[in-house]
């Protein structure tokens, strides 16, 4: 638009000349008529000067055209030539993972892990007898537009690309994925543990135990992988989706952050976390900050300490307040805050007063107001400094 507006007013410019040498050629013409006694040849002079000087003027918003037309054309083809292309087959990021043999490796018969609102998850051995993990991801609905389109693939595309530059301790990174026209198979290390979902419903059937410092351990590894995507990234990665079910636990229960970034792929994909683990700012505004992981990370601390989940028929009771978030700030208020702990690890005095410290820091970060919430840089400073309590 700036530059329409540019070649607009030289334009103008132009015309207006233009129209003062017409005009002032039509006074002397007159005034020559009614007084032939003036001298013509400073006017043939003046005029003939005048005409040089149009000459000029036309010549330079010729070139001033050409060149923007030059440049616009320039543009357009480095553009072009820079453009992506769309990949097809194997995208390998791990020099343990053979190109030539991991699509065919992901036709054979996998093992089904599970399934989310955003795909499968499957473990399959490659032919080096590497165990991977696979999720399936279908970004497309069936008959969607965007099946056929280039861009929207290029776009997904370039977001897997960036997402496999992520690398962390806590964070599961992207190894190689597979596009398919109708889907991708995204690669991943194999976590024999499973989920946190998973070890916590073991604690519930009493079939393992985890200790408060195996906990806090969890919680610590949980909010450095969201230091790492809030701080060090640039810009800015939040994760959108964070439950227990994306939270992997390795042989040593360090945890690994799981589906960070895939909510730019599949927009869909926090919806159903919206009522229990995301913030209310989420589902109430469509707002969603780094602030909105920082809630989601209260919820799965409380979990950690208390040993309940957000859809826990405990909290349809009125007295709980409705969840879990509220029951925890209703009774650190009342000073009765042991009650909300797992009792499975009550134990030595100096562990519940780490434990009651965490209470209050879960209870922050499960402010309604995103304002009032600590950021990640803040939760590891608060959190590893609980052992020194």
């Amino acid at each position: 638009m700036g530059r329409i507006n540019i070649t607009m007013v030289i334009f103008c410019i132009l015309w207006l000349q233009l129209s003062c040498v017409q005009c002032h050629g039509r006074i002397i013409k007159n005034s020559s008529t009614e007084r032939p006694t003036a001298p013509p040849a400073p006017l043939h002079f003046k005029n003939r000067f005048q005409r040089i000087f149009l000459s000029i003027l036309f010549g330079m918003f010729t070139g001033f055209i050409c060149a923007l037309v030059f440049a616009w054309l320039v543009r357009s083809f480095v553009r072009y030539i820079n453009k992506a292309p769309i990949l097809k087959g194997p995208v390998v990021f791990s020099p343990k993972i053979p190109a030539k043999t991991l699509q065919s490796a992901l036709a054979n018969d996998t093992h089904l892990l599970g399934s989310s609102t955003c795909g499968k998850y499957y473990r399959t051995v490659l032919d080096n007898g590497l165990t991977v993990a696979v999720k399936r991801l279908e970004p497309f609905e069936s008959g969607s537009p965007e099946l056929h389109s280039k861009s929207c693939k290029r776009r997904i595309q370039q977001e897997l690309q960036v997402i496999a530059s992520l690398r962390h301790r806590n964070l599961m990174s992207l190894r190689a994925y597979v596009p398919e026209p109708d889907r991708f198979f995204l690669v991943y290390d194999y976590v024999p543990t499973g989920s946190l979902e998973d070890a916590m419903n073991k604690v519930r059937e009493n079939k393992l135990q985890l200790s408060w410092e195996v906990r806090l351990r969890i919680a610590v590894g949980v909010v450095k992988g969201l230091q790492y995507l809030h701080f060090s990234c640039n810009p800015r990665i939040l994760h959108r989706n964070l439950k227990p079910t994306n939270v992997m636990l390795d042989a040593e229960f360090e945890p690994r952050l799981a589906d960070c970034g895939l909510v730019k792929i599949i927009p869909t994909l926090n919806l159903p976390a919206a009522s229990t683990y995301g913030p209310p700012e989420s589902f109430q505004s469509c707002r969603y900050t780094d602030k909105s992981d920082i809630f989601s990370f209260g919820v799965i601390l409380g979990v950690l300490l208390t040993g309940k989940y957000p859809t826990d028929p405990f909290f349809g009771d009125t007295s709980t307040g409705g969840s879990l978030g509220r029951w925890l700030q209703r009774l650190q208020e009342a000073g009765d805050a042991r009650e909300a702990l797992d009792k499975s690890i009550l134990g030595e005095e100096i562990e519940e007063d780490e434990m009651l410290m965490a209470v209050k820091i879960a209870v922050v970060c499960l402010s309604d107001m995103p304002a009032d919430r600590p950021s990640s840089d803040e939760l590891v400073s608060m959190l590893t400094q609980l052992n020194s309590f």
